[in-house]
């Protein structure tokens, strides 16, 4: 029985996860997380009571966490393309470019997004002043990091580009990356032109409606 994804083809850390399985091409079954679908959002309750997707089951076993289902498929589902590389240093330089396009791009554009939401007298100004200013330092060391890289951790695609490619692609949304940050702004195209994110940007694209600040006329 092929694994099970509960996700939805809009949310960032849906994404993550959905390149590695279309990296390697690995079967699987799509839970759509719909209102629409009360049922599957039960079932989806039931299995993680904290509701945070994506959710994968395999085999019985309930694995949560984007970059988690990606180290999970490495090693119950390997395929062609290794996102956790063998090399200790080359897969710790992995694992530490995921933490950081989580914590400092993610984290960041989702703040901004979500108080976007929030009722005009609940919004806090200066906690999305905050969120800008750490998406522009992250975006200006990044700059200096992928510089001379092709991919995240230089010539391979690997776990830190399945957490930039959704990352950076909402947070350019959210806080656009300036024109001085031109080796972000190339990286973002190419992670954008690869063919397992290409394919989950089409298939959020019929949901662009749902962006709060308003999905720009690009990408």
């Amino acid at each position: 029985m092929p694994p099970m994804l509960f996700a939805h083809p809009f949310a960032s850390y849906c994404q993550k996860a959905l390149i590695a399985f279309y990296e390697n091409a690995t079967p699987f079954t799509f839970r759509l997380l719909d209102k629409a679908d009360p049922a599957t959002f039960a079932e989806f309750a039931e299995l993680w009571p904290l509701k945070r997707f994506p959710l994968l089951v395999d085999q019985g076993r309930s694995v949560a966490e984007a970059t988690i289902i990606v180290e999970h498929l490495a090693i119950y589902h390997p395929g062609p393309v290794q996102l956790i590389p063998e090399e200790p240093a080359a897969a710790l330089e992995a694992r530490f470019l995921d933490r950081f396009f989580d914590n400092y791009i993610q984290t960041p554009m989702q703040k901004i997004v979500g108080d976007s939401l929030r009722d005009p007298k609940q919004r806090d100004a200066k906690g999305v002043a905050e969120a800008r200013a750490l998406l522009d330092t992250a975006y200006a060391w990044l700059e200096r990091r992928i510089a001379d890289r092709e991919w995240a951790i230089g010539d391979r695609f690997s776990l830190g580009d399945c957490a930039a490619a959704p990352a950076l692609f909402y947070a350019n949304w959210t806080h656009p990356i300036g024109e001085r940050f031109w080796s972000v702004r190339t990286y973002r195209s190419r992670l954008n032109a690869r063919p397992s994110f290409a394919r989950a940007i089409e298939e959020a694209r019929p949901y662009r409606h749902f962006f709060p600040l308003g999905a720009p006329d690009r990408d």
